[in-house]
């Protein structure tokens, strides 16, 4: 992994322990700052390809520098690495642009591996968390009914509805396939039509999507 990464961390002994963590497994670090005033101007000098960002900072929180890192440099791949699981700062942090979201008690390893994900264009997310964003859509309410007059998903067949619920609730390929009774290849077709028909690039997003819209998988299978 060629790719040049930075780190934004307020705490000095962890921000030191994981630049040497990566250095050792052969991963480039060009900077790591404590803060988040720091951390745009040495993503703007640097021009990292990988931001590895705290979500709770002083004066400036994680979620603030990711947008303004996002409205800097839109390309740029920033991956939220936090000790937070709360399920709003996991859904904000996709919705505005993340490309990752892991929790700092991951193992070196998956991590690294995380990292070579992302550089070739996944959005990972903590596998502990499916279940936060299950719950979130399955939590929804009335802003599914304010949301029907622009519904984002019209689009979507009845069985593309009933895989994007599932997908929000972290089912992989083979689950949904074994759930629906259909081949792990036609679950694909699905997943491809789902993010073109609501341009986005991965499962994730289209999670969120549908976070934000209030599906409920309850009434998915209500209505088809």
């Amino acid at each position: 992994m060629n790719e040049k990464v930075l780190l934004i961390d307020d705490h000095t002994l962890f921000r030191a322990g994981l630049e040497d963590l990566l250095t050792r497994r052969g991963i480039r670090v060009v900077a790591a700052v404590g803060s988040g005033d720091e951390g745009l101007a040495a993503a703007l000098n640097l021009e990292p390809d990988i931001v590895l960002l705290d979500m709770r900072m002083p004066q400036m929180d994680g979620l603030t520098v990711l947008r303004q890192l996002r409205k800097n440099t839109p390309n740029l791949r920033v991956v939220m690495l936090t000790t937070s699981s709360n399920e709003n700062d996991l859904v904000e942090a996709l919705r505005s642009g993340a490309r990752g979201y892991l929790l700092k008690d991951i193992e070196p390893d998956e991590l690294v591996v995380a990292l070579r994900e992302i550089v070739a264009g996944k959005t990972v997310v903590a596998p502990e968390l499916a279940p936060v964003l299950a719950r979130v859509v399955q939590g929804g309410d009335a802003r599914a009914h304010e949301d029907k007059i622009a519904n984002p998903f019209s689009e979507l067949t009845p069985r593309e509805y009933e895989i994007l619920t599932l997908l929000a609730e972290g089912q992989s390929n083979k689950v949904i396939a074994r759930n629906l009774g259909i081949s792990d290849g036609t679950v694909k077709l699905h997943v491809k039509a789902i993010l073109r028909k609501l341009n986005v690039s991965s499962r994730i997003t289209a999670a969120v999507m549908a976070v934000e819209h209030g599906i409920r998988v309850e009434a998915a299978n209500a209505e088809h």
